[in-house]
């Protein structure tokens, strides 16, 4: 999915908020998603589509958000519930987001789930099969770390 792709997916899923937005909105709303995510575009994984897409919108709540603070209060009447209900989507959608990347730490971090797995690094001692003699401080001994990506 490319950035273009994304941006009209986006001004699709926010519907008539999109009047309230301009290009630049979108375009940075994905930049800061990027940032957010670690991700990049073009992106091919539903995972990364979903999130990328779902971050873009959390930006562009909170540009409205930001938006209506300026209209928080005018001669007593209070426009506090818009103000609100922005706030309270975005925290909604930041508990979303620390969840998953606590439950999906391997996918935002770009690794396999067995680099994400502990891993065993031998002492390091080594000794010839032959002869049995010690090989621990020759420059060809190399420690073995698993798991590897053969194993």
């Amino acid at each position: 999915m490319t950035k273009t792709e994304l941006t009209t997916l986006v001004t699709a899923e926010v519907k008539g908020l999109s009047s309230s937005l301009v290009d630049a909105d979108y375009s940075n709303a994905i930049d800061q998603a990027e940032r957010d995510t670690g991700f990049s575009m073009p992106i091919t994984s539903d995972f990364q589509i979903k999130w990328m897409k779902e971050r873009t919108k959390r930006h562009l709540f909170f540009f409205l958000q930001s938006e209506s603070a300026a209209k928080f209060q005018y001669k007593q009447i209070k426009l506090q519930h818009r103000f609100d209900h922005y706030t309270k989507l975005i925290e909604g959608m930041d508990k979303l987001f620390k969840d998953a990347q606590e439950e999906y730490a391997f996918e935002f971090a770009g690794v396999s789930a067995s680099q994400t797995a502990g891993h065993k690094v031998d002492a390091g001692f080594a000794y010839e099969n032959q002869t049995g003699r010690d090989m621990t401080f020759h420059e060809d001994n190399q420690v073995i770390i698993t798991p590897n990506a053969n194993s």
